[in-house]
């Protein structure tokens, strides 16, 4: 998404070099491109933590693309927020494009050298689309509230902080206006995605210390 602040920070480099310790003997043995998503709550951190881990590769040798959930919403960020606030029972997984996701991600799975995507322009609030270039890309990292639940991903990570303990990145990030209805929107959120943590392989908790994740429900 165009228009995107990262605050990338100590903790979320050392999340993402644990994560890639993890990762890696499943990266190099896959004999295709290798997909990894990255979930958690709005502001838990997980542009920064894709984009940390993005580079953690690139010192591999290994490259990669980042795919933003963000940019799948059916509408355009400002008009979304709008459309919540004339309705919350509008706030959940039907406003984002997941389907679009995981034709996207099978596609890249199976070799294609570019797919086509959407892509917001945040301060225009419109969706355009472009294609990416997936020449060469080993790994392909997908972020976003709701990326654990999409079907075409060798691996999922889970980030284990909670609306509350996000409320200072949010307020860093300056996207959303920062009041009682958003509030709502963030409970209800918290409500959906954190049941799919048990789907998770690797969580990364509160302290952003990486691990494997022991109650990992493998028929989920």
């Amino acid at each position: 998404m165009k228009g995107d602040k990262l605050v990338i920070n100590e903790g979320h480099i050392r999340a993402a070099h644990r994560a890639l310790e993890l990762l890696l003997p499943g990266i190099t043995s896959s004999q295709g491109r290798f997909v990894i998503t990255i979930a958690g709550e709005s502001g838990s951190g997980k542009s920064e933590i894709a984009a940390a881990l993005s580079e953690a590769l690139s010192q591999k040798d290994i490259k990669s693309i980042i795919l933003q959930q963000d940019d799948y919403f059916v509408y355009p960020p400002k008009t979304n927020e709008n459309m919540r606030r004339k309705d919350i029972g509008h706030v959940g997984m039907s406003e984002v494009r997941l389907d679009l996701i995981d034709q996207n991600l099978k596609v890249a799975i199976t070799g294609q050298r570019t797919i086509s995507k959407p892509l917001v322009i945040f301060d225009e609030d419109r969706i355009t689309e472009e294609t990416a270039n997936l020449e060469g890309i080993k790994v392909v990292v997908v972020e976003g509230t709701y990326t654990t639940t999409l079907k075409h991903a060798h691996q999922h990570i889970f980030i284990d902080r909670n609306y509350i303990d996000t409320m200072e990145a949010r307020r860093q990030r300056a996207r959303e206006t920062q009041d009682d209805f958003l509030k709502k929107v963030l409970e209800i959120e918290h409500g959906i995605i954190q049941p799919q943590k048990k789907r998770a392989s690797i969580i990364i908790t509160r302290d952003y210390e990486a691990k494997w994740n022991e109650s990992e429900d493998k028929q989920s």
